[in-house]
């Protein structure tokens, strides 16, 4: 018998560490080759490590939400013969037993522990009242100066659930103080029942990149957010239109697409919108291939797969690969090369998007357009109120590379080419 280590292997990319996500085994374990024992996240990519012997686990270390680093032992492994790398006595260091019962992970995106529940409220009259004095008889006022009254008024905290230590049962500031320390809730009225559950949810995984992304974001690049509501009458005709006249091949439309050609023809007239920032090396990097992040809600959390090089797309095409990579965002296959290199983001929460938001800049670049929802609103056309449908873009930009002027120069721009989508197409 010997003992195979199982180390966290070089995932690609030059990534130093990964953060442990998921265990698919416990110590006791039988596994074969080629079974899935962990999964890691470098990034926004998801990375599983499959067992190269078969044999009895041993020996597990890290829990979910550790960050490796590549090259440590993660798992130890008893396998026949004489094919492991230590002799099987080593297989439980006295410090780390191989007899710990571990729980395996939830395969849910956080992490969720069982919640932490506080003791029970206690009933409006209990038997044995806080306070230490006898039990109160029934409808009998609580006795109380007119400050201890006022605090439990103010606390919310009905004093008929305290028994006074005071003399003849009096309430004192002493019984309140201790009442309030037990957690106690707010008086219990008409029956309801206070909720003192506490859930620990530990954040992991993606939503731990998620976090640490946003952080970043905000705390590096000063935001400047530019709302601008647009007719959208023209342009959801227009796409009534070609979706009405499906062909084979050809995928349904959404307004993205416009919006992307709108982007990529605005872009042509301010190239430094297309930027990404390296602030640690004081250097804009202006791109000249506009690479569209489509941020997208999944199961896992938010993720912004890149459609590259949309300025080399036709609508049809830009169409095709969002719904590409939508799906494959939903299914959670996305490659990690399929979630880098965007230079320009958009932020749309479709039908939910609201009148205004202020979306978060996908660090490093310069920009994120942010989509609202299209809604019926009246609209002076200079004899009457018409009906239209209108949509706001809220737009943020990274306020040290884009003036004011310049971030509304370009929504003004993406707002005359979905006004008028007919010149989305036209060239020059």
């Amino acid at each position: 018998m010997g003992i195979q280590s199982i180390k966290l292997p070089d995932v690609g990319e030059g990534v130093a560490e990964a953060e442990l996500v998921e265990w698919h085994v416990n110590v006791g374990d039988t596994v074969r080759e080629d079974m899935v024992l962990a999964a890691v996240m470098t990034g926004k990519a998801t990375v599983e490590i499959p067992s190269p012997v078969e044999g009895e686990v041993v020996w597990r270390g890290g829990d979910v939400g550790d960050v490796i680093a590549t090259g440590t032992v993660i798992l130890k492994i008893k396998v026949a013969g004489e094919g492991g790398d230590e002799e099987a006595a080593e297989a439980a260091p006295p410090e780390e037993p191989a007899v710990a019962d571990e729980k395996p992970a939830a395969v849910v995106p956080a992490d969720v522990s069982e919640p932490v529940r506080q003791p029970e409220a206690k009933s409006p009259m209990p038997q044995a009242m806080p306070g230490g004095g006898p039990p109160r008889a029934q409808g009998e006022k609580p006795l109380a100066s007119p400050a201890v009254r006022l605090r439990a008024k103010d606390a919310g905290i009905d004093l008929r659930q305290l028994s006074g230590s005071g003399p003849a049962g009096r309430i004192t500031h002493d019984d309140l103080d201790a009442f309030l320390q037990q957690g106690s809730a707010a008086p219990v009225r008409g029956g309801l029942q206070p909720n003192n559950a506490i859930t620990e949810i530990k954040v992991v995984g993606l939503r731990r990149r998620i976090a640490e992304r946003m952080a970043l974001s905000k705390s590096r690049i000063p935001h400047i957010t530019y709302v601008e509501e647009v007719d959208m009458t023209a342009l959801e005709e227009l796409r009534a239109r070609l979706n009405a006249d499906q062909k084979p091949g050809r995928p349904k439309l959404t307004i993205l697409p416009f919006l992307m050609r709108a982007i990529v023809r605005a872009v042509a007239e301010q190239p430094m919108v297309n930027s990404l920032y390296d602030d640690d090396a004081g250097i804009i990097r202006q791109h000249g291939g506009v690479h569209i992040g489509i941020a997208a809600q999944t199961p896992a959390g938010l993720v912004v797969p890149v459609v590259k090089h949309a300025e080399a797309r036709d609508l049809f095409d830009c169409a095709r690969e969002v719904a590409r990579l939508s799906d494959a965002a939903r299914n959670g296959t996305l490659q990690r090369e399929e979630l880098s290199g965007s230079t320009i983001t958009i932020s749309s929460l479709g039908a939910m998007g609201g009148i205004v938001s202020t979306p978060v800049i996908n660090h490093p670049e310069v920009a994120v357009i942010g989509v609202n929802k299209i809604a019926m609103r009246p609209q002076w056309d200079g004899t009457q109120f018409v009906p239209r449908k209108m949509m706001n873009l809220s737009s943020s930009f990274d306020h040290r590379v884009i003036d004011g002027w310049d971030a509304a120069t370009f929504v003004q721009r993406l707002k005359a080419l979905m006004e008028a989508p007919a010149m989305i197409f036209v060239e020059g």
